[in-house]
This record gives C-alpha cells, structure tokens and sequence, in this order.
C-alpha cells in the first residue's frame, strides 16, 4: 500500500563555517521556512526551488520538487501538476502559519537544468520550470529574481532574513550523486499519491 505524497520539513540543520551562520540543507521532497536569519540551501538537477519571502518580516523558506513524469501521456499531466501545488502551497503556508503576509510575499525560483536525460519526458527540467512561474503568477507573488533551465545543476544558497541569493552552477560533476538522488526522489513520486488538501491561511 503506498503512502501519501507528504512534503516533509528538513531536519538537516548544521553551522556553515563559510558564511559563519546556522543552516538547513533541503532534498528533494523537502522545504525549510524559518523567522531567523540564517541560511537554506540546496542543489539542484531538474528539480526546482521556490525562495519566497514576506519582504517586510524577513521571514522566509525554501522547497525542492519535480513534477513527476507523465511519459508524454496527457491524462497524466494534470495528476502530475498536484504535486507541484502541493508543494507550493505546503511551503506558502508555513511562511503564513510563520507570521508572513500574503500581500508581502515575493519569490525567487531556481533550476529546471535539463540533467534528467534518460526521462521518457525529455523537458523534465522546462515543465518544472514553467509550472513554478505559472503557479506563483496565478497566486500573484511576484518573480524578483530567477535562473531556471540550461544543462546544469545548481547550488543554491539563500538568506530568507535579507532576501540574499546565491547561485553555484556546477559545470563539472565528478560523481552521479545528484542525478541519482533526483531519480530516486521522481521513482518515489510515480507510486505514492498526493496527500490531502492544504489550507492556506
């Protein structure tokens, strides 16, 4: 029996010697919202990331998602697309719970590289893309910063208290530790079903 598509909080949480701060790192399948001012960080392949904060409070948090692959089936794109709102909205009403307000709300969005080749779907990355720009033009957050697509996989740091982003692109994978991690991750997302609905505040 396969579980509910959950988003789960990530509880990888260290010191960043390099930028002297408390730091969560997030996978995929996971988000990190936080009032505090620290840093979220993450690598990205297809997979995207959605760095939204209220601009005022400086609250702020961080996904990491991928629609699943629909193999070119149509019927399918609309049950993959559930995941994506999931995920957005699971983080959205984190940040509110958190104390965040709608109306100052803005966002950062990340990757979509074309790094999945062996999908049926070979624009993995420009679907997951697309839909994170779709969703928050529909949602009416604003887009102040991007770097979505290309063939590479991108570390992104971000500093949710000032709005802070950093963006590593990764021109030269020594290992397959990304690749597999998001194959994993997309493998567990075809078997399990979306979770219930999420109440946004």
């Amino acid at each position: 029996m396969s579980r509910g598509y959950e988003e789960e909080l990530s509880s990888n949480l260290y010191y960043d010697r390099t930028f002297d701060c408390e730091a969560a790192k997030i996978l995929p399948g996971e988000y990190y919202c936080t009032d505090e001012d620290m840093l979220i960080v993450t690598v990205l392949g297809s997979c995207v990331s959605a760095c939204i904060r209220d601009r005022v409070s400086g609250i702020g948090g961080m996904n990491h998602f991928m629609l699943p692959d629909s193999g070119g089936d149509n019927s399918v794109v609309s049950a993959s697309m559930r995941y994506g709102v999931y995920a957005m909205e699971v983080l959205i009403n984190q940040l509110l719970k958190s104390g965040a307000r709608r109306q100052n709300l803005e966002a950062k969005i990340f990757g979509g590289g074309n790094v999945l080749r062996a999908f049926a779907t070979t624009n993995v990355g420009e679907r997951n893309a697309q839909f994170v720009k779709d969703f928050l033009a529909a949602e009416n957050i604003k887009i102040v910063g991007e770097d979505l697509n290309d063939i590479y996989p991108r570390k992104v740091y971000f500093f949710p208290a000032t709005g802070r982003v950093m963006v590593k692109k990764l021109r030269q994978m020594h290992n397959s530790t990304i690749v597999k991690r998001e194959q994993s991750y997309a493998s567990r997302l075809t078997t399990n079903t979306v979770a219930g609905e999420v109440e946004l505040f």
